[in-house]
């Protein structure tokens, strides 16, 4: 689903970006790539690898000092970035849920800076990430975290955008949550034909919910394949090593089974 060369139908093209921040090693190091639209891309790496530089690129919150991000053809640049966001829904880990404001309220909020109705639109949201409608009226600290983190997709598909990014957005959840909600936004991908971009430390999450896997090496891309060639190894060294962790605990746990049988 993604192409160094331009081919397809792009939604998201990163020209030749670099960024830097003061005398540290570059954070990212001319990267050229496409997102064709439609895909569900996971950004993999190890810590300072660059892939949450890369990904806030596109929406303006890091701006590169070489190169440029392209939407559907038009460079990002060339856009006000309050305008830009709004045409692109962005979860991550933190969440960012405003304390003193509703569910509604926080689902709602770019509803109504763009002047648009929002109580029926709130309640078809809290449907798509499957929280209950009578939710709609609780305060975020009464929501665990797997609640608040359905709230965070749901403002960020508030106002229909065909791009989303996710920095991130299942890390600081509990194992079952995590799986269940990846699940969710995968299926949400899918239902909505949303392009993706998706951070994450966690390998066997790219493999799972991803078409397609950038690997991410100081700065640069060092390996772009899908979830079969990477179990496969047919993607580089770098790659090989990530994909080997969840290998390595399979096994173990394999292991452990058989033992304790």
């Amino acid at each position: 689903m993604t192409s160094p060369t331009g081919t397809g139908d792009v939604a998201v093209r990163f020209d030749a970006v670099s960024r830097s921040y003061g005398n540290a090693p570059p954070a990212v190091t001319s990267v050229t790539r496409d997102i064709v639209r439609g895909g569900f891309v996971a950004l993999v790496g190890a810590s300072g690898s660059g892939k949450s530089t890369l990904l806030k690129m596109v929406n303006r919150l890091v701006e590169p000092d070489d190169g440029a991000v392209l939407i559907d053809g038009v460079p990002v640049g060339a856009t006000p970035p309050h305008r830009l966001r709004r045409g692109i829904g962005y979860v991550f880990q933190n969440i960012g849920l405003f304390p003193h404001m509703s569910v509604a309220e926080n689902v709602a909020i770019g509803l109504r800076l763009e002047g648009r109705r929002a109580q029926g639109r709130v309640e078809e949201l809290l449907d798509l990430v499957d929280l209950p409608r009578h939710y709609a009226v609780r305060m975020p600290d009464a929501l665990s975290g797997g609640q608040r983190q359905r709230v965070g997709v749901a403002r960020a598909l508030a106002l229909a955008p065909q791009l989303l990014l996710m920095d991130e957005p299942f890390g600081a959840l509990d194992p079952v949550t995590r799986d269940e909600l990846g699940r969710r936004v995968r299926a949400l991908h899918d239902r909505l034909g949303l392009t993706t971009i998706m951070v994450t430390h966690d390998m066997a999450e790219a493999l799972l919910l991803a078409d397609r896997v950038l690997v991410m090496e100081a700065g640069a891309i060092v390996a772009d394949a899908s979830p079969h060639d990477l179990l496969a190894g047919r993607a580089g060294p770098v790659a090989d090593a990530l994909v080997a962790i969840p290998r390595a605990q399979a096994e173990r746990l394999r292991q452990l089974g058989e033992a304790r049988g």
